[in-house]
């Protein structure tokens, strides 16, 4: 598939308007994501993430129509995981509830650039190296094992090494200071406790792209579907963040599932050489019944579960009780 420059202009010129018209709408001051704001524009990037897989329908067929959507229900699967990390960080952050979705927005534009970095270099590692197939297949199914047979992991920010060197190069300051991240203060230039959220969300990202670029490469190749899925599931992380935070809880089957589209992925790579391409068809329906049936089996289990007490209420308090600047000194004490 030859995807010519206008096009991949075209692309990124559609994601930048798309976030210049959700910063509009939403407008420039802290307020608090809604459930009915959030549903919304959620639809609308599935929405547009149908009207596009349609339009690659029709423009190159269903081989990689198909392999766009498949694509694409992984990374969107898989961002479910961010959105446990993401809920943890803002707890340790504290970040008021008011402030999280320009977190996310600033986190979503960094993840999209670094993310693309990414792609660009594994589609240059495959298309160099043949035998990178195999190492990214072998890196999916330990993975997905790992995720299977491992408890949840805390999360430690103060231990990211980008965020320890950002401490280190740039003062920040003991609270928010609303949604700005740079402040001057006694004429020096500081940031502000919502740099340091929104560089531990971006890095957190890269690392799970780890795991989800080489599980979209196992689908397809094609290095213009893979960012596409990718920019597609981004960009509907922060509306999804919203809508579902109060129900992680209950997605208690929801790793079990992820791990095995990691590892069936995984092995379709490794075996791609030996039984051929695995038609995407085969690939879409494994990887949506297996979604589906883990998310069924989540709710049934966990069908008399309370609400209360919910990731955002919790959120809510730690905002109360914990204020900002005590979690910036933690974080500066750890470094000595």
């Amino acid at each position: 598939m030859d995807v010519s420059l206008v096009i991949w202009v075209a692309f990124v010129a559609f994601v930048v308007a798309m976030l210049a018209v959700d910063l509009v709408l939403f407008g420039r001051e802290a307020r608090e994501v809604t459930t009915r704001h959030a549903a919304t524009w959620s639809m609308v990037w599935v929405a547009l993430a149908l009207v596009f897989w349609a339009g690659l329908w029709a423009a190159e067929g269903d081989t990689r129509a198909g392999e766009f959507l498949a694509g694409y229900v992984v990374e969107k699967s898989l961002s479910v995981d961010n959105i446990f990390v993401f809920a943890l960080l803002f707890s340790y952050f504290a970040v008021p509830p008011a402030l999280q979705h320009r977190v996310l927005l600033w986190g979503v534009v960094m993840a999209l650039v670094m993310r693309g970095a990414f792609i660009a270099v594994g589609a240059a590692l495959l298309a160099a190296f043949h035998w990178m197939i195999y190492v990214f297949g072998a890196f999916l199914v330990i993975t997905g094992i790992r995720l299977a047979t491992h408890k949840d992991e805390e999360v430690h920010p103060e231990r990211n090494p980008v965020l320890r060197l950002l401490r280190r190069v740039i003062a920040i300051t003991g609270d928010y200071r609303g949604t700005r991240l740079f402040v001057r203060e006694d004429g020096r230039r500081m940031g502000t406790p919502l740099l340091a959220v929104v560089v531990a969300v971006a890095t957190t990202d890269l690392l799970f792209a780890l795991d989800s670029i080489p599980a979209i490469f196992a689908i397809t190749n094609v290095t213009f579907i893979v960012f596409t899925a990718n920019a597609f599931a981004l960009l509907g992380l922060r509306a999804l963040f919203f809508l579902v935070v109060g129900l992680l809880r209950r997605f208690i089957y929801l790793k079990v599932g992820l791990s095995i589209i990691l590892v069936f992925v995984g092995i379709k790579m490794l075996l791609t050489d030996v039984v051929g391409k695995v038609p995407v068809g085969i690939s879409l329906g494994v990887i949506i019944t297996t979604l589906a049936i883990t998310i069924i089996a989540s709710l049934r289990a966990t069908r008399g579960m309370a609400t209360a007490d919910t990731e955002e209420e919790r959120q809510r308090r730690l905002t109360e009780e914990l204020p900002a600047g005590e979690l910036l000194e933690e974080l500066r004490s750890a470094d000595r």
